[in-house]
């Protein structure tokens, strides 16, 4: 069968590698795609929001399965208008999507049905919120309602801190219309860990577990990011821990959209934090999260084009997932200025350097062709991912194959998976 993958980012570039692999695929259409996915398939120049665009291309093209990568399709429906127009398409409906779409909705079904996650008051007004920190002790965390790409959550040690937080998300509107809303939190100490799974609506399929780096700079300090490096399998997440959260967050989660009326199928994300052997919650994400995508991925040795088929068509049950050993880690390498205002359009050198060294791949994130160079285009660059015999052996893979990429202002993370070392 032909796919498509939706997207242009490093998630993208690793599930249309993943499913070129698949002796069911018969070609591979990512829209729109970047200069890595091009090397594994065919690039459409269609936005990943153009709902029409992409349902015509895949109604004429013949298309037997499309795969969603990031959040906002989800978010306008796409799933939907595929499936009224008798497509085949892996990914929540809209108002599923809603349980990363809204984190005040994702807040009020978790205590309705007894999730385990942080305490919370909901605001829409700035005056309220910072009322409300005046009278509390923090620390705080303070999140935006809506999608921001991963960045809509600061983390405040200060009631001063959170006022500033308060003001930057509604009255500054650094997040949009994300931040017509926020979150305050209660602040979860312990080690974040990320738990993915598959489900068609009954049955759920964990995914190997991953741990994400989201402060920009090592030692976890600086802004948070959409992600700074992730490696697979994340020790903090024993077997028993795993089913543990299976049994009181993965599997109520898809039990609750249910009982809500609103089904879900697709990716279900949690981010987790975790204390003493026990996890809660701190969001959901309704896709692959990105970087985990690209490590679980290398470590996946079974026909991922079959598994999302199966949960499209209701049989979920018939999948057992197998993965490989090996540890894998992926290290994440921004534009300068990242997470703020970065630069583009630096020529990337080293690609083919890099890409010979065994056991690694280079997925694309934020690149683009100019004539005939691959530059810069976004602030996450790329996902040097790398498969070894442990995290040591991983961690030294990856780190030399990004010895051999640079560009002007190239940054990086010198520490992905120094937790999982120790």
């Amino acid at each position: 069968m032909k796919v498509l993958v939706i997207g242009a980012g490093g998630r993208e570039h690793a599930i249309a590698w993943k499913l070129k692999q698949s002796p069911l695929v018969e070609s591979v259409f990512i829209a729109p795609g970047n200069p890595g996915t091009a090397l594994v398939g065919k690039n459409i120049p269609i936005p990943a929001e153009d709902i029409e665009g992409l349902k015509e291309f895949a109604k004429r093209e013949g298309i037997g399965l499309t795969v969603v990568g990031p959040e906002l399709p989800l978010t306008l429906g796409i799933v939907d208008a595929f499936e009224a127009a008798g497509l085949k398409v892996f990914g929540p409906s809209k108002a599923a999507s809603e349980l990363e779409g809204s984190k005040v909705f994702s807040k009020e079904l978790m205590i309705k049905h007894g999730i385990p996650t942080a305490h919370h008051k909901k605001f829409d007004n700035a005056d309220f919120a910072r009322a409300y920190v005046e009278t509390h002790t923090p620390p705080f965390v303070v999140k935006a309602d809506g999608l921001a790409a991963g960045k809509g959550v600061v983390i405040c040690r200060t009631g001063d801190e959170a006022r500033k937080a308060i003001d930057l998300i509604m009255k500054d509107k650094a997040f949009g219309a994300a931040g017509k809303r926020i979150i305050i939190e209660e602040f979860l100490e312990g080690e974040e860990a990320s738990f993915l799974a598959i489900t068609d609506g009954k049955t759920v399929v964990p995914l190997a577990p991953a741990q994400d780096h989201k402060a920009v700079l090592d030692g976890d300090t600086g802004p948070n990011t959409g992600g700074m490096g992730a490696y697979s399998p994340a020790p903090v997440i024993t077997p028993a821990l795993a089913s543990d959260v299976m049994d009181t967050v993965m599997v109520p989660t898809v039990k609750a959209m249910e009982v809500e009326g609103r089904p879900y199928k697709g990716v279900l994300y949690a981010g987790l934090m975790i204390k003493d052997g026990k996890a809660k919650v701190l969001e959901f994400n309704c896709r692959l999260g990105d970087p985990e995508t690209q490590p679980i991925l290398a470590r996946l040795e079974s026909d991922l084009a079959d598994a999302l088929m199966k949960a499209v068509e209701g049989r979920l049950s018939e999948v057992k997932l197998a993965w490989s050993k090996k540890t894998a880690i992926c290290v994440v390498m921004t534009a300068r200025g990242y997470p703020g205002d970065y630069l583009k359009g630096a020529e990337i050198k080293g690609l083919e350097e890099a890409a010979k060294l065994k056991d690694v791949v280079v997925f694309h994130a934020g690149t683009a062709t100019k004539e005939g160079r691959v530059v810069t285009s976004g602030g996450r660059v790329l996902g040097v991912t790398a498969l070894g015999e442990g995290v040591a052996d991983a961690r030294e893979k990856a780190y030399e194959a990004v010895g051999k990429i640079s560009w002007e202002g190239a940054h990086y993370r010198k520490d992905i998976g120094n937790k999982a070392l120790k």
